[in-house]
């Protein structure tokens, strides 16, 4: 095949898990994306599904990782399986000489798997990003081309999320604390609140923790001042370093509109993004960045963060975009097990000091 060939076809991708995050997230936009990406292969345990999703991209279908892995027509790897699986399936597809990874979030169970993984990366030069798609929305890659001085600044950070009940979420808050036989959580039990607290963290505050991160220097000093299960799922959490004030709020319900948006505040500017809630395929995030009396509206852009992930990865796998930091990864990763430890740890305070009163 002609050099020329080569560079202008699109890259075969393999899928890791055909659920509903590759069903209703990847393959939309894959689909847009048909002049630099085309889905080859699509594996998931249940053969039916494999099958049927499959036929639905005209792709190869399998139950095995490792007939994923090795089939040649794969080039980057998604993995969108159940996070107990990220870290090995992730190695394994550096080890099987892919060009690039794309692995939901957390990529990572524990500081030592992400290590690694790190290790491996570093060692078979394959990249890896993790799909927290709000890091890849060109509403916030904008800002952070014109936020100035603002990371440094920043005294006051907020992620606040209000979105319909999502049984990805649900499903990821009960993966933990295991949903009960009559399908109702026992919210007098405090292993049910502190399961369904770590699955909002790891799954819902995950996406904009990186983002928090990246105005939050001193976040190897994170403290829970509060943190409090708002029923059925949320969650309202208060943060501090010794620089830096951080709130966390998250709602499920029917009645409002769905919202999602960041704020990092100085004494002299302050950035507001509106993310597009998940799922949503259109649209980017639109940030706007006030410094004094002037006040810029970046976005909406033509395409979200969903798109911008796989965009990323073809860049990387071509090898004309450097891949973030495997550091960097593993930042993101131990700040929010430390925030979902730390909140766990601050709640069982919080009920030992409740029993102590009442007896």
């Amino acid at each position: 095949m002609s050099s020329h060939t080569d560079a202008t076809r699109p890259l075969g991708v393999g899928i890791l898990g055909a659920g509903p995050v590759t069903q209703a997230i990847h393959l939309p936009s894959l689909a847009r994306l048909g002049d630099i990406l085309t889905v080859r292969h699509i594996m998931d345990v249940d053969p039916s599904v494999a099958e049927s999703v499959a036929a639905r991209v005209g792709a190869t279908h399998s139950t095995s990782v490792e007939a994923l892995l090795s089939d040649p027509a794969v080039e980057i790897v998604a993995i969108c399986s159940p996070h107990q699986f990220h870290a090995e399936q992730v190695i394994a597809a550096c080890r099987a000489g892919k060009k690039a990874v794309l692995c939901e979030k957390p990529f990572a169970m524990n500081a030592g798997e992400a290590a690694r993984i790190s290790a491996v990366s570093a060692e078979t030069g394959v990249p890896i990003i993790v799909g927290a798609m709000h890091t890849f929305d060109p509403g916030w890659i904008a800002a952070q081309e014109n936020w100035a001085d603002l990371p440094e600044t920043t005294h006051t950070i907020r992620s606040s999320i209000v979105l319909p009940p999502n049984a990805r979420f649900e499903d990821f808050a009960t993966e933990i604390i295991t949903r009960p036989a009559n399908g109702t959580p026992d919210y007098s039990d405090p292993e049910v609140i502190k399961g369904a607290l770590r699955g909002g963290i790891m799954g819902l505050a995950i996406h904009d923790l990186p983002l928090i991160r990246r105005f939050t220097p001193d976040f190897k000093d994170i403290e829970v001042l509060e943190a409090r299960h708002v029923r059925p799922f949320g969650y309202v959490i208060s943060l501090r370093t010794p620089t830096r004030t951080i709130e966390l709020r998250a709602a499920m319900n029917n009645t409002w509109k769905p919202e999602w948006s960041f704020e990092a505040i100085s004494d002299e500017a302050a950035l507001h993004i509106d993310f597009t809630p998940s799922y949503v395929q259109a649209g980017s995030a639109t940030s706007t960045l006030t410094q004094g009396t002037r006040t810029t509206v970046l976005g909406p852009f033509d395409h979200n963060g969903y798109e911008g992930e796989w965009r990323e990865l073809a860049a990387l796998a071509t090898g004309t975009k450097q891949p973030p930091t495997a550091q960097t990864l593993i930042d993101d990763l131990t700040f929010a097990l430390d925030i979902a430890d730390a909140t766990v740890a601050t709640l069982e305070t919080q009920h030992s000091v409740a029993e102590g009163i009442r007896a």
